[in-house]
């Protein structure tokens, strides 16, 4: 198994506007976090789509509900070894990870429910089991 890889690290601030992107190493898949003011968003890409290349989304924070929005924010976003598997840290605590082999994805907020494209995907409840896929506890 080939080891993690760190594709994406920023410090953001909630509630102001940011976009990281963060693609495998491999091609096509990619990942983007998007910060629009008012939510926080982490988009899956397939990039071989040309037309629209998002295949699913989930919301990550309501900005009106994060009480130290103020404070500074680490974002990291680690690939699995074979591209498959991608995790959204913030403050080293796992968010949202999209698992493009098995075409799913988890969140912490479970919201909103799964674009129709991945129609394997019955929700977006977390499972701390995608964490295994990156070689974490």
């Amino acid at each position: 198994m080939k080891p993690p890889v760190l594709c994406a690290r920023e410090t953001i601030t909630v509630g102001e506007e940011a976009a990281v992107q963060a693609p495998a190493e491999t091609p096509p898949n990619s990942v983007v976090f998007e910060d629009n003011g008012k939510t926080g968003y982490l988009y899956a890409l397939d990039n071989s789509i040309k037309a629209n290349p998002i295949v699913d989304a989930m919301m990550i924070y309501d900005v009106a509900q994060i009480t130290d929005k103020h404070l500074p924010c680490k974002l990291e976003v680690v690939w699995s070894g074979d591209g498959l598997v991608a995790v959204l840290f913030l403050n080293r605590h796992p968010h949202a990870a999209f698992d493009f082999g098995e075409r799913r994805g988890y969140c912490r907020t479970g919201y909103p429910p799964p674009d129709q494209r991945w129609p394997t995907s019955p929700d977006h409840t977390w499972d701390d089991a995608v964490l295994q896929k990156l070689g974490l506890p």
